[in-house]
C-alpha cells in the first residue's frame, strides 16, 4: 500500500496504516488518523461494485436499528476497490444480547414479500444473482445449491458418485421445504463468529454482512458449523423470536451450504464435512 494510493482516499488525517486480521477475501487495515480511525477493506483488480452488496446490507442494519459499523467512503483506486468502515473498538459482553440483536434482524421483513436482494453477492469464488422470487426454494435449492454443484463439479472435487448423493439429498431438501412456510427475513448471510463483536460498552455488533431476505433459519445453521455461539445465544434468540417446529433437521441444509462454499473455496479440506453433512440429512428421511 503506497503513498500515492492512500493519497487518493477521499479521507484527510491519516497518520499511520496497520495491517490487521480480517477474514480471507479482502486485504484489511487500521487506519490512523488525528481525530478517529477507519477500517478499509481493499479488494484488489476489482471495482468499487465488489462492495455494492456489503454497503447495502450496512445502510439496511443501519436503518433497522442493528449495531454495524457505518459506511464512511467507497470506490475504485488503481484499479482496486475499496470500501472505508469506521473503527469499532473491541470490548467483551453477552452472547444472551448478541441472540437479542440477531432476532431483532430477523424481524425486519422484505418490503415485496419475496425473497432475495436487489443487489448480486459477489464472492471471491462464486457468485449468487439474488434475483427476487416468491419461493424460497428457487432462492436457495435451484440457484445456490445447485450454482455450488455445478462448480465443484466443473472444479474436479465432485465425481459421479457425490452427484448421485446430493440429489437424494436434493429432492428430501425440496419436499420440507415445500412444508415449511417462512417470511422473507432480512438476513446477514454469513453469520459465523469471525462477523460478530461485542464493543467497548459491550453492546453486540455485526459485520462483513452477504445481505439477502430469506428463511431465518440460514443464519442459525451458519452459526452452527464453525461454533463461537454458546447456548445463552441459542436461548435468548428463541425467546424473542421462536423457530418453527422441525428447525433443527432444516438447519442441517443450511449447514450443507456453508460446507459446499468452503469445499468450492478451499478444496478438498472440506470434502469430508460435506460427505458427513449430505448422509446426516439422508438419515432424516
Amino acid at each position: 500500500m503506497d503513498a500515492k494510493w492512500l493519497g487518493a482516499l477521499p479521507i484527510d488525517g491519516i497518520r499511520e496504516i496497520q495491517e490487521v486480521r480480517g477474514g480471507d477475501v479482502n486485504q484489511t487495515y487500521r487506519l490512523k488518523g488525528d481525530n478517529k480511525d477507519y477500517f478499509l477493506l481493499v479488494q484488489a483488480q476489482r471495482n468499487e461494485a465488489f462492495f455494492a452488496s456489503e454497503i447495502a446490507g450496512l445502510h439496511a442494519f443501519e436503518a433497522s436499528g442493528i449495531r454495524a459499523p457505518k459506511v464512511i467512503a467507497s470506490g475504485t483506486i488503481e484499479n482496486d476497490a475499496y470500501l472505508v468502515l469506521e473503527y469499532l473498538e473491541e470490548g467483551q459482553g453477552s452472547q444472551k444480547e448478541l441472540g437479542k440483536l440477531v432476532a431483532r434482524l430477523h424481524k425486519q421483513h422484505s418490503a415485496n414479500g419475496q425473497f432475495g436482494f436487489h443487489l448480486p453477492h459477489h464472492g471471491a469464488a462464486i457468485s449468487f444473482d439474488n434475483q427476487w422470487t416468491s419461493s424460497w426454494s428457487e432462492l436457495f435449492v435451484e440457484r445456490r445449491l445447485d450454482g455450488l454443484r455445478d462448480a465443484l463439479v466443473t472444479k474436479g472435487r465432485w465425481t459421479p458418485k457425490e452427484v448421485k448423493q446430493y440429489e437424494a439429498v436434493r429432492h428430501h431438501i425440496l419436499t420440507k421445504l415445500a412444508e415449511h412456510k417462512c417470511e422473507a427475513s432480512l438476513l446477514h448471510g454469513d453469520l459465523w463468529s469471525g462477523n460478530f463483536m461485542f464493543l467497548a460498552d459491550a453492546s453486540p455488533a455485526l459485520f462483513d454482512p452477504s445481505p439477502f431476505y430469506g428463511d431465518r433459519e440460514f443464519d442459525i445453521g451458519i452459526t452452527t458449523v464453525f461454533g463461537g455461539f454458546n447456548q445463552e445465544f441459542y436461548d435468548a434468540y428463541q425467546a424473542a423470536y421462536p423457530l418453527e417446529s422441525g428447525w433443527q433437521e432444516r438447519i442441517k441444509y443450511y449447514r450443507l451450504y456453508l460446507l459446499m462454499v468452503h469445499l468450492d473455496k478451499f478444496g478438498t479440506t472440506y470434502a469430508l464435512s460435506v460427505e458427513r453433512e449430505l448422509a446426516d440429512i439422508l438419515a432424516d428421511k
